[in-house]
């Protein structure tokens, strides 16, 4: 069976408070999932199999910053992504060996001197969304 699973965030409302260093991204609402690929809470995200996983996730930001994923609370520097400037999404894509049981969330880097504030309705009237996507590959 596969496993996956899309979590997201529609702002507003989600999201309203800037996400401070070393704070993870909310992803509130569940989209298609299956295979244990689940919530634990707004910020985390479990894995129930061991395996290869793609996990691809895009924020709108204000301001210049970056993002980088956490497993298991720990960053992972080779999934850092940012941009220097403009209020655009922030786009980040990695390959992760995960275990059973193991969490993932998006966070702005704890090392980062600002919080980010993520975009209400970015380009237009209706609510903007940030997406996390977890996919196992092997």
């Amino acid at each position: 069976m596969a496993s996956y699973g899309d979590f997201y965030a529609l702002m507003p409302p989600d999201n309203a408070d800037p996400v401070a260093p070393g704070g993870d991204v909310e992803f509130p609402n569940a989209g298609p999932a299956a295979g244990g690929v689940t919530a634990v809470n707004d910020t985390t995200f479990s894995v129930t199999n061991a395996g290869t996983y793609l996990v691809v996730f895009q924020v709108s930001v204000t301001q210049a910053g970056q993002l980088v994923l956490a497993v298991n609370g720990t960053e992972v520097p080779s999934s850092l992504v940012g941009r220097a400037g403009g209020s655009d999404q922030i786009v980040g894509m990695s390959l992760q060996t995960l275990e059973a049981g193991d969490t993932v969330s998006v966070r702005n880097p704890a090392a980062n001197p600002s919080s980010l504030t993520i975009t209400p309705t970015a380009g237009g009237a209706a609510p903007v969304s940030a997406h996390l996507v977890i996919v196992q590959i092997a």
